[in-house]
């Protein structure tokens, strides 16, 4: 059963939404792979060009407490799915073929829907690794994810995937077909992805739109983009760390050529387009910071530099510009954008998420206090340096299940670990461990594997 959601703002000519907020919006959500908040400028980034991003920062709405797992399988299982790790994890690469989606939920919501970008969710481990026999093809397959349309790179086994950058080769098909690889020489992965979403919604004219967009930029490895001194799609692409710094760049070309599609088509105000990123950035990959400060990528590690990570909101015609200082973490998207559609949570469908739209429209509703993470990329491969942790954080604190408590600074990505706590750190020590309990509780932990999946003792 849906119905409209049309926020009190609105009925009383709030200054927060126009009265098309009383429609079912395009909405376009965008996941950048492995950049924190210290990439982007409108973060005080300094290393790096993101005038696109920024100019969307400035006109939307930007978040300064949005988090990620550390490592994007848990982070797209979670965003995709509502539900905190814990809930679902089976094993990296994969997300559960027995799961509901936001594709499914927005397809319920009245949504044209499609996927475009980076899948990596349906066979991940090699077939030579030890255990890969037991993991091989029992994720979801993206036919099956909810989306109307599809074209991925990494839909099928591992050595098929071939690449996601120069000369890309992508799964296309459509909702229930099994899809076929398709190869663009001498292309660009993420110019033939935008190319795709702007002609998705020129097709689907009828009905709402929703895109989901994880792209690949920029994950290792480091290689030329359009942009590069050397491109050349004709030779084989060298890797280097000094492409990094082109990567993240061009993933703000990306966003820049995207919206100016959407300018093209008169859908710039209406539309919502969301940015996130699902983890850190690369560890090799070291960003200074307009405080003086270089910051190591944290990918992979439950370090702020590790989760703390970008999320812009833009839709000048619904929302003004604004900073948004409440916390948000990935099982959020979930309830947002059913709440975005103007759909209603379905009952007996389980997310741990709370919608952000209250942050969006400045309505003093209840906001998210703290994040929970429950993380373990294992079993999988080239996760042997990998292990469980547990923990939950605030604004000023953050607690491991292991008693460890940190001391968040004030400024952006510093921690300091608790070595002799005061009333302060006690109220927040017991406060975490409050948000840790409830989200555990009644709740069968995922065995505790090694890399192959052979069970370890607790």
């Amino acid at each position: 059963m849906l119905r409209l959601l049309i926020p009190l703002a609105v009925l009383l000519g709030g200054p927060f939404l126009s009265a098309a907020a009383a429609k079912q919006p395009d909405i376009i959500l965008v996941m950048a792979d492995d950049v924190g908040i210290e990439g982007l400028g409108c973060y005080g980034g300094v290393s790096y060009r993101t005038p696109n991003l920024d100019q969307m920062a400035s006109a939307g709405v930007r978040f300064t407490h949005a988090y990620s797992q550390p490592l994007c399988t848990p982070t797209r299982v979670e965003l995709m799915t509502g539900k905190d790790n814990h809930r679902n994890w089976t094993y990296f690469g994969i997300l559960d073929p027995r799961e509901r989606t936001f594709g499914h939920a927005m397809t319920d919501a009245g949504y044209a829907t499609a996927i475009f970008g980076k899948w990596q969710l349906q066979s991940y481990d090699p077939p030579d690794l030890p255990g890969a026999e037991q993991r091989r093809g029992k994720g979801m397959h993206p036919k099956d994810a909810g989306f109307d349309q599809y074209a991925l790179f990494h839909a099928l086994h591992t050595e098929d995937k071939g690449s996601r950058y120069a000369n890309p080769t992508m799964l296309e098909g459509t909702r229930g077909n099994e899809g076929t690889l398709k190869k663009y020489d001498g292309r660009y992965g993420e110019d033939v992805w935008v190319e795709k979403i702007l002609a998705f919604l020129d097709q689907q004219t009828d009905k709402p739109r929703f895109v989901y967009y994880p792209m690949a930029l920029p994950h290792w490895p480091f290689v030329p983009t359009p942009n590069s001194a050397d491109w050349d799609p004709g030779k084989p692409q060298e890797e280097h760390l000094r492409y990094g710094s082109d990567m993240i760049e061009y993933m703000d070309t990306t966003m820049g050529n995207l919206l100016r599609g959407l300018r093209q088509r008169d859908l710039d105000r209406e539309t919502i387009v969301i940015f996130y990123s699902d983890n850190g950035t690369h560890l090799q990959v070291t960003s200074k910071m307009s405080d003086g400060r270089s910051i190591p990528g944290g990918k992979a590690m439950p370090t702020q530099t590790g989760i703390h990570v970008p999320l812009i909101v833009h839709c000048p015609g619904r929302y003004k510009p604004a900073v948004a200082d409440g916390i948000v973490e990935a099982s959020d998207f979930y309830p947002t954008l059913l709440e975005l559609a103007g759909a209603e949570k379905q009952n007996g469908k389980h997310t741990d998420g709370t919608s952000f739209v209250p942050q969006l429209t400045g309505r003093p509703t209840p906001r998210r206090e703290a994040a929970f993470f429950w993380y373990d990329p294992r079993p999988g491969w080239d996760k042997e340096k990998f292990n469980r942790h547990v923990f939950a954080l605030n604004k000023t604190h953050k607690l491991f299940r292991d008693g460890r408590l940190f001391r968040i600074g004030e400024l952006p990505l510093k921690e300091t670990l608790v070595q002799q706590d005061d009333e302060h750190d006690r109220s927040a020590r017991a406060e975490l461990q409050a948000v840790i309990d409830r989200a555990m509780e009644g709740v069968r932990e995922p065995p505790l594997v090694d890399s192959h999946g052979n069970p370890l003792e607790l």
